[in-house]
């Protein structure tokens, strides 16, 4: 139950994410000056002995290229995934080589080598950060081993001990995976949120492009009718004039009959979008259950509909394509899932409108209960049915919550097989009746 969106898997989803070059360009200048002004304050303020030239150096070349950068591409240009893995390993190579001279991993701002990779973890395919964090690894242990002393006050000298330059390896190396990690995972689900959320503008799009198709064929009614009355004149004028001619008697009669066909039929479209607007906009709560149910009554699986409460006084409702579809959605998996029967129990009252989905199928597993709505949630065992992106249930749960309904997705008592789920409004968000 928790699958089948009607859309086709993309099959590099992930991987066609691409860095925007500008957004590079303005963290690396930022790098720069904070690579400038470290320098600066150490060399000239603090006085502490620093290898002056070669830093500056390496500052200036990761200027020089960034300037390069600038000049050469327009700031729209995104970064194929290469591209930004080798921008990104080169400023993790001048990062290391900059704090190699500077006293390695006993340089305080040895951290920062985790900021590429958590930058290549958020946006680039996971191919490429990989190769960028076993880079980074490899870095930081040449750091380690670093036979340049920690810049410092003239005549002292910081000894780090070989167990704490472990220490310090340890601790960025786990603060980069950790880091890296949780940035891939966040960017990933919001990645894959904003696709789930595009399927469902689309659904509800396509949704009410089918409703309004009886204002389409009103307007082809109209539009169609002058040309046929014109037909149907000069073909009354043809049946005059050819009445004694045998040759042309029958098809001149057999043209007039079939363009007055086609004025009733138009005549019946037109009379049937004036006088069923309103019936079509507005309809009682049962008369919408059974409109959403109607496509199921074909299906092996039997589905029931238990109306608890009389129909007398029930709510009328503004026909809502996000709550037909999502409704019929859920229907539609509780078929899928069923083994013989699902059953639709309604109920409403002053306060609220309630709406039962049960089927008699294995339920859901206890670890997909608690991701029920999540995009790409395909897991519900069926062994029978192809597994779809798993965007089915998040559509229909987010067309439902958009229109004010509470939906919770349990399993039936333990002597009753099967899901369960519950689709509640407040009753005046629902009826169209009600004082809003």
């Amino acid at each position: 139950m928790v699958d089948d969106a009607n859309s086709k898997p993309q099959d590099n989803r992930h991987s066609s994410r691409r860095l925007r070059l500008q957004t590079l360009v303005r963290l690396r200048w930022l790098a720069v000056g904070g690579q400038a002004v470290t320098v600066f304050i150490v060399a000239f303020w603090l006085k502490f002995p620093l290898p002056l030239v070669t830093s500056s150096l390496l500052i200036a070349a990761l200027a020089l290229v960034n300037f390069f950068l600038t000049i050469r591409y327009p700031p729209t240009h995104r970064l194929q995934p290469p591209a930004a893995f080798a921008l990104l390993g080169l400023d993790l190579l001048q990062l290391c080589a900059l704090l190699f001279i500077t006293g390695g991993l006993a340089n305080p701002f040895a951290a920062l080598v985790c900021v590429p990779v958590i930058i290549s973890f958020a946006s680039q395919p996971i191919r490429y950060s990989v190769a960028l964090i076993v880079f980074a690894m490899v870095c930081i242990t040449i750091l380690a081993f670093s036979p340049f002393p920690l810049p410092w006050f003239n005549g002292a000298e910081i000894n780090v001990h070989n167990v704490m330059q472990f220490g310090v390896w340890c601790s960025i190396a786990s603060t980069m995976a950790f880091a890296a990690f949780y940035a891939y995972r966040v960017s990933m689900e919001a990645s894959q949120l904003a696709d789930a959320l595009a399927a469902t503008e689309l659904v509800l799009q396509r949704e009410k492009h089918l409703s309004q198709l009886d204002g389409l064929a009103a307007a082809a009614a109209h539009e169609l009718g002058t040309p046929l009355a014109t037909i149907s004149v000069v073909a009354k004028e043809m049946e005059r004039e050819l009445k004694d001619d045998d040759r042309f008697r029958e098809d001149v009669h057999l043209l007039r009959s079939q363009s007055e066909r086609c004025r009733d039929i138009l005549k019946r479209l037109t009379s049937l979008s004036a006088e069923g607007d309103a019936h079509m906009r507005r309809l009682p709560l049962s008369s919408m259950m059974e409109e959403i149910i109607a496509p199921f009554r074909e299906f092996p699986i039997e589905v029931e509909l238990i109306e608890k409460s009389p129909r007398k006084g029930e709510p009328v409702t503004e026909r809502n394509a996000g709550i037909m579809y999502g409704l019929g959605n859920l229907i539609e998996n509780a078929v899928d899932y069923a083994r013989e029967k699902v059953t639709v129990t309604v109920e409403h009252d002053p306060s609220k409108v309630l709406i039962v989905i049960e089927d008699d199928g294995n339920g859901y597993a206890p670890d997909i209960l608690t991701r029920i709505g999540e995009p790409y949630v395909t897991k519900r065992q069926k062994e029978d049915t192809a597994g779809g992106l798993g965007l089915g249930l998040f559509i229909a749960k987010t067309l439902l919550e958009r229109s004010g309904a509470t939906l919770v997705f349990e399993n039936r008592d333990p002597e009753s097989e099967g899901a369960r789920i519950r689709v509640e409004w407040p009753r005046m968000l629902i009826d169209a009746n009600s004082t809003k």
